[in-house]
């Protein structure tokens, strides 16, 4: 076979007809560790490996591969990115639950052990409260406790996650401002807080005790400024670089905006020069589309802390559409975006996810981020994507 014919596949277009596609012949972006600490805190949220031969009903019961889960983060530390763990993009909420997402912060810490300043910061939630078993908001102010004491006893920093429970139960912002008075308080190293918006899970919104951007980041906001010493930056995923800039504007000094935005988070990173502090002038990053473009984002990054910021652009343009593909909506489903990208590179050796969650994107969305990621030189090896994308075309009857 040619090399032209062993990249090119027949690929479902918007019309539901099979198109002729051929792999670019550009080099794909090399996978090298940085040669200095970036200019920007850079976490990915990561993606978990399930284990498709495990005898559990998947739909119920979370199986991984710990080989598999612990190497991609080896992968992503040896980038120059940080690993926040357990997190939505690990399909936390999603199928992932409270004892294996332990385990997992547990192995991940151990890993990093072995890899001099790497960094981790682990999720904290409610997730393990029982519907029936919150009643008030005390019950989650316990279950935040129980997870902080579990993580912190692992020596882990924590990202305080958003809670489905504390926003069914809360009944205005005070009891926002009561639940993470009394976790901030308590915590040993300064933490992360985490904005989630509802496009990524529906039940979170009105969090911050109001369903108007506005008036929730002013609780917010009164939040980090009511404990001094204990926010290192908050994480909002809103996809609104306004409403991301405004707030970055009004954060005390040090404290640092990481952006959650996975449709703008080139200009966010790269800041404006406004806004007199360096914390107001740019954003860090705290992104699950690091997870699906780690070779790119820690390229753009090294440019930009070289100070080639054309450079920098000019990397990360090309990844823009593809992550606002994997994250259109409904958003909360981009996970399986990143998981296919894992494995048509090589990362993982099946398209299996925790939940079954691999079939929650069709055959044209699958098509298409093959073609913005080739497009973007974030496919890695090429002979070996195409051979996987004509197999996950058989399996849907469809030949490649």
């Amino acid at each position: 076979m040619s090399t032209t014919s062993s990249l090119s596949i027949r690929l479902p277009g918007a019309d539901r007809r099979l198109e002729n596609y051929t792999l670019r012949m550009a080099t794909p972006l090399v996978t090298a560790a940085p040669k200095r600490p970036f200019t920007r805190i850079a976490y990915s949220a990561a993606h978990v490996v399930a284990d498709p031969v495990a005898t559990v009903d998947p739909w119920i019961t979370a199986a991984i591969d710990w080989d598999a889960t612990i190497a991609y983060r080896q992968r992503l530390w040896s980038l120059g990115l940080g690993v926040a763990e357990a997190m939505d993009t690990a399909q936390r909420g999603m199928g992932l639950d409270w004892p294996t997402s332990l385990e997992l912060i547990r192995r991940s810490l151990d890993a990093a052990r072995d890899h001099p300043g790497a960094l981790v910061a682990s999720g904290c939630g409610t997730d393990h409260l029982a519907f029936d078993a919150a009643t008030t908001v005390d019950d989650v102010i316990r279950a935040y406790e129980e997870q902080m004491a579990a993580i912190e006893s692992l020596g882990g920093r924590l990202i305080v996650m958003a809670s489905r429970a504390l926003a069914r139960l809360a009944t205005g912002a005070a009891d926002y401002e009561r639940v993470y008075d009394r976790i901030l308080m308590q915590s040993k190293q300064p933490v992360i807080l985490h904005w989630l918006g509802d496009m990524f899970d529906p039940a979170l919104a009105g969090y911050w005790g109001s369903a108007d951007v506005d008036t929730a980041m002013a609780t917010a906001l009164g939040v980090i400024a009511a404990n001094p010493g204990k926010v290192d930056g908050i994480k909002i995923s809103l996809l609104d670089k306004d409403k991301e800039i405004a707030m970055r504007r009004r954060l005390p000094a040090g404290v640092r905006m990481y952006t959650g935005d996975d449709f703008n988070y080139a200009e966010l990173i790269a800041g404006d020069d406004v806004g007199g502090a360096p914390n107001r002038q740019h954003s860090d990053a705290l992104l699950g589309i690091f997870d699906a473009i780690a070779p790119a984002a820690s390229a753009a990054l090294a440019a930009l802390s070289d100070g080639q910021v054309e450079r920098f652009h000019a990397i990360l343009a090309p990844t823009v559409p593809l992550s606002r593909h994997i994250f259109q909506a409904p958003t909360r489903f981009y996970k399986t975006g990143i998981v296919l990208l894992a494995w048509l590179n090589g990362h993982q050796s099946h398209f299996t996810m925790v939940g079954g969650q691999q079939s929650a994107r069709s055959l044209g969305h699958f098509a298409e981020i093959f073609r913005l990621a080739d497009g973007a030189g974030l496919i890695e090896q090429p002979e070996l994507a195409v051979a996987r994308m004509r197999h996950l075309l058989a399996l849907h009857g469809v030949d490649g």
